[in-house]
């Protein structure tokens, strides 16, 4: 059977050529999306603060959830509508009167769409179980997936461009979700109380303006071939770390200069450049 042991090889010498599968790229696109006036969710103890306060802001917002669907477009063939759903969660801070500040927990959804190249294939796939492997398994029926290609979405935190108090609601203007039984599980356990979905006319509600930057693009298992090297052993050795001494250790560490720089300005003086310095206080 030696003559098996490199099917997608060509003549010559097999140990430097091997064959290798992952995905390919077969389309991309990013993006910079602007969410404006996007409701947030609070609990009912957030709406009570929400109808008492003077000013909030939000400090934070993270996106804890992702929700990724593929629809192929009819009479587009290879081609897929990529819907993609985030889930944020916001940090805000309320004025509660006396000078003092309540912070609180919101919940923003958004939703965007775009239309990417997945190819096509008729082939039907099927992979082995490895919980089928013992000498004693029951063979189970391996499982038939669908075709489709996968959808990757690359994004980072949204950046807070603005919060609104609306002080009356006049219509469900809800991104996807009017109801708590539509949030993720996931999404519900990370807050410490539930979201107050009740009927909030006549009320204030809470809206804030995000801006995401995102890449998306969508893939398809391939197979190339490579040239390729065997793996070589790392010649450096682990060192443990000197718990005894934490001193000594943090001394070792080096110091983070690029912590202190001003990344979107041009280099200051100690940061790789001879300019006048700027990363003192009051510059």
């Amino acid at each position: 059977m030696a003559e098996n042991r490199f099917p997608c090889a060509p003549s010559g010498n097999a140990r430097d050529t091997v064959c290798i599968e992952t995905n390919r790229v077969l389309d991309s696109c990013r993006d910079r999306d602007c969410f404006e006036q996007v409701r947030v969710y609070l609990s009912g103890y957030g709406n009570e603060i929400l109808e008492h306060t003077s000013a909030i802001r939000t400090k934070s917002a993270k996106i804890v959830w992702t929700q990724i669907t593929l629809d192929s477009i009819q009479f587009n063939r290879g081609f897929y509508a990529v819907t993609i759903r985030f889930y944020v969660k916001l940090c805000l801070e309320a004025c509660v009167g006396c000078g003092r500040s309540q912070e609180l927990e919101g919940i923003a959804v958004l939703e965007k769409r775009v239309i990417l190249y997945g190819g096509e294939s008729n082939v039907n796939i099927f992979k082995s179980n490895a919980d089928c492997n013992g000498f004693c398994a029951m063979p189970t029926p391996t499982c038939r997936e669908r075709n489709i290609p996968t959808a990757i979405v690359e994004v980072v935190d949204p950046v807070i461009l603005g919060t609104r108090i609306v002080e009356e609601v006049t219509e469900c203007n809800c991104c996807c979700c009017c109801q708590e039984s539509e949030l993720p599980e996931a999404v519900c356990a990370g807050f410490d109380a539930p979201f107050d979905f009740g009927d909030d006319r006549g009320r204030r509600y809470l809206t804030v303006s995000l801006g995401i930057f995102s890449v998306v693009r969508i893939v398809r298992p391939a197979q190339y071939l490579i040239q390729a090297t065997e793996y070589c052993i790392p010649e450096k050795e682990c060192t443990p770390v000197e718990e005894d001494d934490p001193c000594h250790v943090f001394r070792k560490m080096p110091f983070p200069v690029g912590e202190f720089c001003d990344h979107g300005g041009p280099s200051v003086l100690g940061c790789g450049s001879e300019r006048p310095s700027r990363c003192g206080c009051g510059s």
